[in-house]
């Protein structure tokens, strides 16, 4: 085994790792307020979608990829390929949708306080669910092309038309075809992409406006902190600038991808690794942003504090 090779190797099974543990930590946290009885905010549900599709993107694309650089090139087999290429796009899609979901019922919750605002946020929160259900269904069908482009090291594809990619073999069509199928599956990230920007732009608007209204207020009693919607609506701002960052480079990549027939070993892997910088990220962010785990516990241990304080009296 080559240096480079373990190299990579390792880098990525540390991705992996602290992606999956950051990811699995922030849903168990879901899943033990569930149980204690605390009431969690109706974007947390999209949160929770985001944390699956960002682990499932991670073990889709950071195992195979460790697996390869350690040397196991053949282990996924035709289908093994083609299901994981499948399964990675879809955690990849679901990751940009819930992202963007998030931003734009975020967008709709701190909109301003009038009867047309109220209105807008009531019908909002009634398709939550739908949304999710949606995002998953559209990267569901959009993707159903992708697997006919994979195949696995062993199968009977002339050299010519293959194109390495590290544990599996793409395929190479005519640029044309190439190109449709580029413009077929961008076309949902892009729109995502689109929703993103105008609720991120509304959200720093409004904080601006928010902001400039504070400053007349002079008085002792105003704490300094700033609300809980104002906390929530940067995280997701940092949560989307993050998102942005890593798409961006990780577009320039595959439109690098695209471009060579045979592309080298370190565009394949740099590629691979910055494919997986968002979904490791994502959870620290949301965790350290928005005080996901304080936000938590608060009320938990408000509540068991104040059953004490009554068994006690």
């Amino acid at each position: 085994m080559a240096s480079r090779d373990l190299v990579i190797g390792v880098i990525f099974l540390t991705q992996t790792v602290v992606g999956i543990l950051g990811n699995f930590s922030l849903l168990y946290y879901y899943i033990f307020l569930s149980f204690t009885g605390c009431r969690l905010r109706p974007t947390d549900l999209i949160v929770k979608h985001l944390v699956a599709a960002n682990s499932l993107s991670l073990l889709c694309k950071g195992v195979p990829q460790m697996m390869a650089a350690f040397g196991w090139n053949n282990f996924p087999g035709d289908f093994g390929c083609k299901l994981l290429f499948y399964l990675h796009r879809i955690g990849r899609g679901v990751s940009i949708g819930s992202t963007c979901l998030l931003s734009a019922f975020q967008a709709i919750t701190i909109s301003p306080q009038n009867a047309r605002g109220t209105k807008l946020k009531r019908k909002a929160l009634k398709y939550i669910d739908f949304s999710i259900f949606l995002c998953w269904t559209v990267y569901m069908l959009v993707n159903i092309i992708c697997p006919i482009h994979v195949t696995g090291k062993r199968n009977n594809v002339s050299i010519s038309m293959r194109k390495d990619l590290q544990y599996c073999s793409g395929t190479t069509n005519n640029k044309i075809t190439q190109l449709l199928h580029a413009a077929l599956l961008s076309f949902p990230d892009v729109l995502c992409l689109g929703i993103m920007v105008w609720a991120s732009g509304h959200m720093v608007f409004i904080l601006h406006r928010h902001r400039q209204r504070v400053q007349h207020i002079h008085s002792t009693n105003v704490s300094p902190r700033s609300s809980p919607e104002s906390r929530a609506t940067q995280s997701i701002l940092v949560l989307v600038s993050t998102f942005v960052c890593f798409y961006s480079l990780s577009s320039i990549c595959q439109v690098f991808m695209a471009l060579f027939d045979n592309p080298s070993w370190l565009l394949v892997n740099v590629s691979a690794l910055i494919s997986g910088c968002f979904p490791t990220a994502c959870p620290f962010v949301l965790m350290n942003c928005n005080s996901c785990v304080s936000r938590f516990y608060l009320p938990w241990l408000r509540n068991t504090t104040s059953t004490k304080v009554i068994t006690n009296a």
